[in-house]
Protein backbone atom coordinates (compact mmCIF):
# COMPACT_ATOMS: atom_id res chain seq x y z
CA UNK A 1 0.00 0.00 0.00
CA UNK A 2 1.39 3.06 -1.01
CA UNK A 3 0.95 6.29 1.43
CA UNK A 4 1.61 10.17 0.84
CA UNK A 5 2.00 12.42 3.94
CA UNK A 6 2.12 15.82 3.13
CA UNK A 7 3.26 18.52 5.58
CA UNK A 8 5.03 21.95 5.96
CA UNK A 9 1.43 23.82 5.67
CA UNK A 10 0.28 26.33 7.63
CA UNK A 11 -0.62 30.44 7.75
CA UNK A 12 1.62 33.02 6.02
CA UNK A 13 2.11 36.43 5.13
CA UNK A 14 1.65 37.61 1.56
CA UNK A 15 5.32 37.64 0.20
CA UNK A 16 6.48 34.87 3.06
CA UNK A 17 7.47 31.63 1.81
CA UNK A 18 6.76 27.92 2.49
CA UNK A 19 8.11 24.37 2.01
CA UNK A 20 6.00 21.24 1.34
CA UNK A 21 6.94 17.90 1.84
CA UNK A 22 5.38 14.61 0.54
CA UNK A 23 7.07 11.34 2.08
CA UNK A 24 6.03 8.22 0.25
CA UNK A 25 5.82 5.17 2.44
CA UNK A 26 7.84 2.73 -0.87
CA UNK A 27 11.09 4.32 -2.82
CA UNK A 28 10.26 6.85 -4.80
CA UNK A 29 12.28 5.52 -7.45
CA UNK A 30 8.90 3.62 -8.47
CA UNK A 31 7.32 6.43 -9.32
CA UNK A 32 7.30 8.13 -12.77
CA UNK A 33 6.48 11.58 -11.56
CA UNK A 34 5.49 13.25 -8.40
CA UNK A 35 3.83 16.64 -8.31
CA UNK A 36 2.12 18.45 -6.47
CA UNK A 37 -1.62 20.02 -6.98
CA UNK A 38 -4.14 22.41 -5.21
CA UNK A 39 -7.80 22.86 -4.69
CA UNK A 40 -9.43 26.02 -3.11
CA UNK A 41 -12.41 26.11 -1.96
CA UNK A 42 -15.17 26.38 -4.45
CA UNK A 43 -12.31 25.42 -7.15
CA UNK A 44 -11.48 22.44 -8.74
CA UNK A 45 -8.10 20.85 -8.01
CA UNK A 46 -5.47 22.83 -10.59
CA UNK A 47 -1.92 21.34 -11.42
CA UNK A 48 0.57 23.58 -9.44
CA UNK A 49 3.69 21.49 -10.43
CA UNK A 50 5.19 17.71 -11.87
CA UNK A 51 8.40 16.47 -11.50
CA UNK A 52 8.80 13.47 -13.51
CA UNK A 53 11.75 10.63 -12.66
CA UNK A 54 13.82 11.96 -15.78
CA UNK A 55 14.05 15.25 -14.07
CA UNK A 56 11.24 17.22 -16.36
CA UNK A 57 9.32 20.19 -14.75
CA UNK A 58 5.99 21.34 -15.64
CA UNK A 59 4.84 24.07 -13.64
CA UNK A 60 1.34 26.44 -13.96
CA UNK A 61 1.79 29.47 -15.58
CA UNK A 62 0.66 31.17 -11.99
CA UNK A 63 3.55 29.99 -10.14
CA UNK A 64 6.27 29.97 -12.47
CA UNK A 65 9.32 31.72 -11.04
CA UNK A 66 7.85 31.29 -7.43
CA UNK A 67 7.53 27.63 -7.06
CA UNK A 68 9.59 25.16 -7.43
CA UNK A 69 9.57 21.10 -6.86
CA UNK A 70 12.46 19.10 -6.22
CA UNK A 71 12.71 15.21 -4.77
CA UNK A 72 15.06 14.17 -2.39
CA UNK A 73 15.69 10.23 -3.31
CA UNK A 74 17.26 8.82 -0.28
CA UNK A 75 14.72 10.29 1.88
CA UNK A 76 12.03 9.57 -0.30
CA UNK A 77 10.67 12.68 -0.15
CA UNK A 78 9.03 15.71 -3.03
CA UNK A 79 9.14 19.28 -1.98
CA UNK A 80 7.80 22.02 -3.05
CA UNK A 81 9.25 25.39 -2.20
CA UNK A 82 7.00 28.46 -2.44
CA UNK A 83 8.24 31.74 -2.64
CA UNK A 84 6.61 35.28 -3.05
CA UNK A 85 3.22 33.94 -1.84
CA UNK A 86 0.04 35.72 -2.68
CA UNK A 87 -3.36 35.51 -1.31
CA UNK A 88 -4.89 33.52 -4.46
CA UNK A 89 -2.22 30.85 -3.56
CA UNK A 90 -4.59 29.91 -0.71
CA UNK A 91 -5.48 26.22 -1.02
CA UNK A 92 -5.50 22.69 0.00
CA UNK A 93 -1.89 21.18 -1.72
CA UNK A 94 -2.28 18.00 -2.25
CA UNK A 95 1.04 15.71 -3.37
CA UNK A 96 0.55 13.10 -6.48
CA UNK A 97 2.58 10.64 -7.80
CA UNK A 98 1.67 8.14 -10.64
CA UNK A 99 3.66 4.14 -10.53
CA UNK A 100 5.91 3.73 -13.21
CA UNK A 101 5.00 0.12 -14.23
CA UNK A 102 0.79 0.32 -13.47
CA UNK A 103 -0.16 4.01 -13.90
CA UNK A 104 -2.07 4.30 -10.96
CA UNK A 105 -2.19 7.63 -9.04
CA UNK A 106 -1.56 7.89 -5.64
CA UNK A 107 -2.65 11.32 -3.60
CA UNK A 108 -1.90 12.57 -0.28
CA UNK A 109 -4.06 13.59 2.63
CA UNK A 110 -3.63 17.60 1.69
CA UNK A 111 -2.18 19.93 3.41
CA UNK A 112 -3.63 23.44 3.92
CA UNK A 113 -1.28 27.15 2.60
CA UNK A 114 -3.32 30.02 3.52
CA UNK A 115 -1.87 33.37 2.89
CA UNK A 116 -3.16 35.87 4.44
CA UNK A 117 -2.04 39.66 6.29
Amino acid sequence: QVQLVESGGGLVQPGGSLRLSCVASVSIFNFYSMGWYRQARGKQRELVATLTSGGNTNYADSVKGRFTISRDNANNTAYLQMNSLKPEDTAVYYCNAIMLLTSINYWGQGTQVTVSS
